[in-house]
């Protein structure tokens, strides 16, 4: 089969998370498939999925086993925070001219989302995020992934992106980075964004799983914007009205 969306789930907590992702991908994308990697493939209420496989090994990054396991020739990998909320449509052509296709990490200027393991690279090359990712099973592809598991496992770090990042500025892989609106971190630059500027695709935000820690559940764009801009605003309050203005003048010195 030619396109298709794969999740890689494992545990209860987050293949409720998975589900409910796809069902927003059946509302939006009607006709796509989509299968699911888990560690228990024989738990019942996976029927929203066309095909559901096990994961060859369970660890947290199990999704680095997976994406060379897709039976799709081009595939659209999502984590189970997401919520696909428009037409993918036209997306898939983009694996046709590129192996990879991803979208940058947020939080851009924080020594987190910086960080290499073997690479220093400039501030206008970041991690990227791993958590929506496109691609075509090309020879180079297959590599690749084959070459960031094996990486990652010999690393000993927790975030696979570190691995990701250095790959990408080492290598010569065919790579292609997305707009915001298929990787939607923050869903507050919404209130910025003039009606002609983008359609919203696909949402990714950790405040999907806000109830795995005795949080509300959140499921809809609106219920999200509500918590986003809260969170917003309290992350703003703490920094006070004098840093606020400092830092859209970029005089605060910290070189970023």
């Amino acid at each position: 089969m030619t396109d298709g969306v794969i999740y890689v789930a494992t545990g209860a907590d987050y293949v409720d998370l998975a589900l409910q992702s796809v069902k927003s991908l059946r509302a939006s994308n009607p006709g796509v498939p989509a299968d699911l990697f888990t560690d228990d493939p024989d738990r019942a209420g996976l029927d929203a999925f066309d095909r559901v496989h096990r994961v060859p090994r369970i660890h947290a990054r199990a999704k680095l086993d997976c994406l060379p396991l897709s039976r799709f020739e081009r595939t659209l990998f999502l984590d189970a925070d997401t919520l696909v909320l428009g037409d993918l449509g036209d997306l898939w052509a983009v694996a046709d001219r590129f192996d990879l296709a991803l979208a940058h990490d947020v939080r851009r200027r924080s020594e987190l989302i910086r960080e290499g393991l073997e690479e220093d690279t400039p501030y206008a090359f970041p991690q990227m995020n791993s958590g929506v990712m496109l691609y075509r099973k090309t020879g180079a592809a297959l590599a690749f992934f084959a070459n960031w598991a094996a990486r990652y496992q010999k690393s000993g770090v927790a975030r696979d992106q570190i691995i990701l990042k250095d790959l990408l500025w080492q290598g010569d892989l065919r790579f292609y980075v997305l707009p915001p609106e298929f990787n939607l971190r923050r869903v507050t630059v919404l209130d910025a964004w003039e009606p002609l500027d983008a359609e919203v695709k696909i949402i990714h935000s950790h405040r999907l799983m806000d109830h795995l820690k005795g949080g509300q559940r959140i499921s809809t764009l609106e219920d999200l914007l509500v918590a986003e801009r809260e969170a917003l605003d309290g992350e703003w309050r703490q920094l006070g009205p004098q840093r606020r203005s400092q830092w859209f003048v970029r005089n605060d010195g910290d070189g970023s």
